[in-house]
This record gives C-alpha cells, sequence and structure tokens, in this order.
C-alpha cells in the first residue's frame, strides 16, 4: 500500500470538476480495522477587496487531502507508527456540497454500523444534516 487514494481501484491524482470533497474508508491491513470518513477536497477562501471596492473577492484552493489520515487519533497514531504501507485508503463516494458529504459518511456509518463493530476505528457519529443540496 501506499500514501494513494483510490477510487474504483484506480489511483486519484485529482479532484473531479464540480466536487468539492469525498467520503473515505481506510483499511489497516495488519489488524483488519477499518475508518469512514468524508475529506474536504477544496474550499473558498476570502480575500480583502480591491483597493476602492467593497465586495470581497473568493478564491477555491486545493486542501491537504493528498496527506490525509482522518482524525481518529488511534488511526493516526497508527499510521505514524507503523507507516502507510500497512493502510489502503479507498473514496467512496465523490461529492458536490459539504451537505452531501455530511449525509453519505453518516449513512455509510450506520450502514456498516460502526459503533457496533470492534473492528472499526470510529468511535462517534456526528452529524447534523439538512435536506439542502442533496440528490
Amino acid at each position: 500500500m501506499s500514501n494513494t487514494w483510490y477510487y474504483n481501484d484506480h489511483p486519484v491524482t485529482e479532484i473531479p470538476d464540480g466536487m468539492v470533497g469525498f467520503v473515505y474508508l481506510i483499511h489497516d491491513y495488519a489488524n483488519d480495522m477499518w475508518y469512514v470518513g468524508k475529506k474536504l477536497a477544496v474550499t473558498t477562501r476570502k480575500l480583502p477587496p480591491l483597493k476602492g471596492r467593497k465586495n470581497k473577492r473568493h478564491t477555491v484552493i486545493e486542501t491537504d487531502w493528498r496527506s490525509y489520515w482522518g482524525s481518529n487519533t488511534k488511526l493516526i497514531a497508527a499510521v505514524e507508527q507503523h507507516g502507510v504501507k500497512r493502510f489502503r485508503r479507498d473514496i467512496l463516494h465523490w461529492c458536490e456540497n459539504k451537505n452531501q458529504m455530511a449525509y453519505l459518511e453518516t449513512k455509510e456509518q450506520f450502514d456498516r454500523r460502526v459503533l457496533h463493530d470492534d473492528t472499526y476505528y470510529n468511535g462517534i457519529i456526528h452529524c447534523r444534516i439538512t435536506g439542502r443540496g442533496l440528490k
């Protein structure tokens, strides 16, 4: 394994047009544990207005998604201790907005019963979802 993201068994090098993030699954092959999460791939930053203008400017920048290993402290510690070679990172869903990302992450976590199964690093399911932006 490596520090590569995969989607449908193909390495991912770029984010598809129109997508802001993804829901992912990380597999630790050594102890057969899993982690389900979500990651923003691009974010919008506000810039100060140009001289003589009042409206703020916006720019889209890429996040640290290429080197991201989740927010779970046990998973991060395992990656730091053992290296990336024993892990595989798979993208399950591309998402067009944050709400879709939150919904699909939560759905995957409930469908996989991550809180009931000791083979998942996930220890909490946190969500706040509206119907806006869902297909």
